[in-house]
């Protein structure tokens, strides 16, 4: 999202630019005028739509000091300062959900069966396998089932009955380390906290909210050979 409103919002400033003049006579007579008014409906849109409260003017002001030479901010100033402030934005938003997820990581640690990686990830043995185990560079097929820490399932190849196919190194972080420590023919339960799954970003069109600890029972059934 971060480097999408960074575009946007540089966009803007070239269709509301001009916003200190009358826009009401501005009139679309060409094929080009309909994609100029094209390009600022569509951006107007995406802007609206992740709720940035964006003065017209003083994006005008932005463009127009450019055009003089003028500008307050450099490109890693205005850059650091939009990424900032789309972060505390996130944060607070999400911020009972985040500690939330953080309390359940914290409080699942300490279960008896659950062992803690040196980078966080948690998983517990359902079934021990007595195949070789996976490296990074391995294609493996699994089934699997995912949850929030609430229980509820968002995702399951289990119940559709269809196996899934995939390099080590094209998932998650957690799912990555996780699977090298399977022998083929075992099951774990791996509990993901947020910065080894999805992060501040989250997943899914929000199906995945940003900063969720992610649970998933994995069964690993091969390492395809390629």
């Amino acid at each position: 999202m971060k480097n999408r409103l960074i575009v946007l919002t540089i966009i803007s400033a070239f269709f509301l630019g001009s916003c200190s003049s009358n826009l009401s006579n501005v009139k679309i007579k060409t094929k080009e005028d309909s994609l100029s008014y094209a390009v600022g409906s569509f951006t107007y849109n995406q802007i609206a739509g992740d709720s940035l409260d964006l003065d017209p003017m003083l994006i005008g002001k932005a463009f127009q000091d450019g055009n003089d030479g003028k500008l307050l901010m450099d490109d890693m100033v205005a850059r650091d300062f939009i990424i900032d402030y789309l972060n505390r934005k996130q944060l607070t938003k999400y911020q009972d959900h985040k500690v939330k997820n953080e309390a359940y990581i914290e409080q699942n640690k300490t279960k008896e069966g659950v062992t803690t990686t040196e980078s966080g990830l948690q998983y517990e043995v359902i079934k021990m396998g007595t195949g070789p185990k996976p490296t990074a560079e391995n294609t493996v097929k699994v089934h699997y089932t995912g949850m929030f820490i609430d229980g509820t399932q968002f995702e399951s190849s289990v119940t559709n009955n269809e196996p899934v196919t995939f390099p080590v190194m094209g998932v998650i972080p957690g799912w990555s380390e996780g699977l090298q420590l399977m022998p083929v023919g075992s099951k774990f339960k791996f509990t993901i906290p947020q910065n080894l799954a999805y992060g501040e970003q989250g997943a899914g069109g929000g199906v995945i909210e940003p900063y969720s600890a992610l649970i998933f029972e994995v069964e690993l059934i091969e390492i395809v050979k390629e």
